[in-house]
């Protein structure tokens, strides 16, 4: 082990904070709204695509690969992207949410990230919102592109810890300690 004095629990300016961008990518038109948000949100963050940055399972098999073996290949890909991302970021279009992007959600919440939301479709499944499943672990839910763009520039220059707690227990102990 060596002796390290920098302190590298603080992102340093130059790095951009790591963004996870979780939506549906089956369609053309999903795959296209994904790449333009992904470039609006680059200047920001370092943004992690699936369809661009993992693989998509369709063309995987075209190439060869065993249905399940690409299936787990996407699953271990985004994974560790979700595990290695400051904030996730949700898109909540459509009547129902994306069941990939939910399960995606779930996660990096359950690993302590911060989590997101946009939502430019005014349709929903429940008269209410969304599931409270899905809209209680984001910490906004964005209406247009332009307020989630404005809300990135101030967010993804501001200096934040490396790491988030993993669950809610260790967030409760830090808190508990801090309060003290």
């Amino acid at each position: 082990m060596t002796n390290q004095t920098t302190d590298h629990r603080f992102r340093s300016r130059d790095e951009n904070l790591r963004l996870y961008l979780a939506g549906p990518l089956f369609s053309a038109a999903e795959r296209e709204f994904n790449k333009n948000l992904k470039s609006m949100l680059s200047p920001f963050f370092s943004v992690y695509l699936p369809q661009e940055d993992g693989g998509l399972m369709v063309e995987m098999i075209e190439k060869g690969m065993h249905p399940q073996r690409a299936a787990q290949c996407v699953f271990t890909m985004d994974v560790n992207a979700i595990d290695e991302c400051d904030v996730l970021l949700i898109i909540l279009d459509g009547r129902a949410v994306d069941e990939g992007a939910s399960f995606e959600l779930g996660f990096a919440f359950a690993r302590g990230k911060e989590c997101f939301g946009l939502r430019t479709d005014p349709r929903q499944l429940l008269a209410t919102g969304n599931n409270p499943m899905i809209e209680s672990p984001l910490r906004h839910i964005f209406e247009d592109v332009d307020s989630l763009i404005s809300w990135a520039k101030e967010y993804g220059l501001r200096d934040v810890p490396l790491s988030a707690p993993s669950n809610a227990k260790e967030i409760l102990t830090v808190s508990s300690v801090n309060a003290r």
